[in-house]
């Protein structure tokens, strides 16, 4: 396994990715994360791929991690999806003609659907994990309606989101690592919000647009984003594209979950990106 770092610019900003690559891979996985988080934290997934010959890319999201700007920032929701089609690019480019998959995990997996819904690319396929679609919960009114009054007048408008942490996964230890991970952030903008928030409801009533595969799936009791959106947009979307998936009582980092509920679903993802190399 090697480790590559990336950067370009794109919309005045400078965007950090990063590779754990293998050689001569039979695909490669570029991962889109979620919100307040950074693809860094991705680096125990990318080692379970590898193993399998697979070669993973993750971008740092416009507003994210190592990327340069206002934290949880991005210019545009047209920016972001931009952002996606040069980590494919790049990707390609180190990595030969393997085939491309891509995954995206809660604000990422609204990014990803999105951007195969708008964007249609020319990948093998997607997986799309706890998508933010809907929130899991009902942010306070006052901040909602001073983000709606702010997103026009200044975007970068920040608020605290003040994500209840211990919901994010039922290991503590990978909980604890997260609330001390110094690249993790606590801001939302309000013109980034409502563009997530709004893409995220466009996608569920457009899910019918759907002709890249992909694999969708999100834990029972994730309290931070609702699996009824996933359930949702899994009614809408043609049936011979979408594997849809619910894992019973796990929460909403799936692959931060307890060691063996994350191995399985690993295996889950590693069984669909065989199943499309086949």
């Amino acid at each position: 396994m090697a480790h590559k770092e990336l950067s370009w610019n794109q919309e005045g900003t400078k965007l950090f990715a990063q590779g754990w690559t293998v050689e001569n891979p039979k695909a490669v996985l570029c991962i889109v994360h979620g919100f307040a988080e950074h693809g860094g934290r991705y680096a125990r997934p990318a080692a379970f791929f590898n193993e399998q010959g697979i070669s993973v890319f993750a971008i740092d999201q416009f507003g994210h991690g190592k990327t340069e700007g206002t934290r949880g920032y991005s210019p545009s929701y047209e920016a972001t999806l931009d952002s996606v089609d040069k980590l494919i690019a790049e990707a390609k480019s180190l990595s030969g003609n393997a085939p491309v998959f891509l995954w995206g995990h809660s604000m990422g997996g609204n990014v990803v659907v999105n951007y195969l819904l708008r964007r249609k690319p020319a990948i093998r396929g997607a997986i799309a994990s706890a998508p933010w679609l809907r929130l899991g919960f009902e942010p306070p009114k006052f901040k909602i309606m001073l983000a709606k009054f702010m997103k026009n007048i200044y975007p970068k408008f920040p608020e605290k989101a003040n994500l209840d942490t211990s919901h994010l996964s039922r290991d503590k230890e990978e909980v604890k690592k997260y609330d001390n991970d110094p690249l993790v952030h606590n801001q939302a903008t309000a013109g980034t919000f409502f563009e997530t928030f709004d893409a995220g409801y466009w996608a569920i009533e457009h899910a019918e647009a759907l002709s890249n595969d992909l694999f969708l799936f999100h834990g029972t009791e994730d309290k931070l984003i609702s699996p009824h959106g996933s359930s949702d947009f899994a009614k809408n979307a043609p049936k011979n594209h979408l594997t849809f998936k619910l894992y019973d009582g796990f929460y909403h980092e799936l692959h931060n979950e307890p060691e063996v509920d994350r191995t399985s679903v690993l295996n889950d993802m590693l069984q669909w990106i065989n199943s499309k190399l086949a």
